[in-house]
């Protein structure tokens, strides 16, 4: 007789199931199309893309082609001879720009004789011109292609040929223009001192020192100075050898005008 509560219902018993493999009693059932993340049966998240790759590293930058002619011309050539030549060429350069100026701009010159004094200076220690004494100017030789020479002005002028015979040198010579074109000058003397007359007017010389007026050379003119030349006069009247022994100085023969004296130290000024 049986005791009917171990019985299922219906009467019959389930047969009795394999035992499990070992090391899966706990193994979860998953969904078909989930993964198992590694040994712990957790999910496993989307892969993340994978970073882009890296930028290829920047390209040298090129030398730039130099704008120097002198560059390009030596290219190629050993760094040496390159630094020498553009020695070379930068000192040539140089000494092409200081001729310009000197021909066609500024020009320095030294005083040889006393024929300016007190304007400018001639140092004499035994009757003649001690160079490293005397004054150096600078003359303008550009100003006289803008504009027209001026009285009162100091010029620096080639001599006309008479210059040599009656002064007994010539070349190049530093007066002050006294006498236009056209003008009537004339020197009159007055207690042993000379005065400019200019068309029958007393000309006013404050750069003229008293003891400067000597009259020994004598009266002169009246004269009339002829176009396109000028009357040029030292401001040592007694000293000077200038228009009154030699004439005029055409206009062609002006080199320029003198504008600072620069040597010695002590002696530096503007005129």
């Amino acid at each position: 007789m049986s005791d009917g509560g171990d019985r299922p219902e219906g009467g019959l018993r389930p047969p009795p199931q394999p035992p499990a493999p070992a090391g899966w009693e706990d193994a979860p059932v998953v969904d078909d199309g989930e993964r198992l993340d590694g040994a712990y049966g957790r999910p496993q998240a989307d892969a993340a893309p994978p970073p882009p790759p890296a930028p290829p590293p920047p390209a040298p930058p090129q030398a730039r082609r130099s704008r120097n002619p002198v560059d390009r011309l030596t290219e190629g050539l050993p760094h040496g001879l390159r630094v020498t030549i553009d020695w070379i060429v930068t000192i040539a350069g140089a000494i092409a720009i200081v001729l310009l100026v000197k021909a066609y701009v500024v020009n320095p010159y030294r005083i040889p004789s006393s024929s300016m004094e007190p304007t400018l200076h001639c140092a004499q220690p035994a009757g003649g011109c001690e160079a490293r004494f005397s004054d150096r100017v600078l003359a303008n030789r550009f100003i006289y292609h803008l504009r027209s020479p001026r009285r009162g002005e100091i010029i620096v002028f080639k001599t006309p040929p008479a210059a040599r015979v009656k002064c007994g040198a010539g070349g190049t010579f530093v007066k002050r223009l006294i006498g236009l074109p056209g003008e009537t000058i004339e020197v009159r003397l007055r207690q042993g001192e000379g005065y400019v007359y200019i068309d029958g007017k007393l000309l006013r010389e404050p750069y003229i020192a008293s003891a400067r007026r000597d009259g020994s050379q004598g009266p002169f003119g009246p004269f009339r100075i002829p176009r396109g030349a000028y009357f040029m006069m030292g401001d040592n009247r007694g000293q000077s050898c200038d228009s009154r022994q030699w004439g005029t100085v055409p206009r062609e023969n002006l080199i320029g005008k003198v504008f600072a004296t620069y040597w010695p130290p002590n002696r530096i000024s503007l005129h």
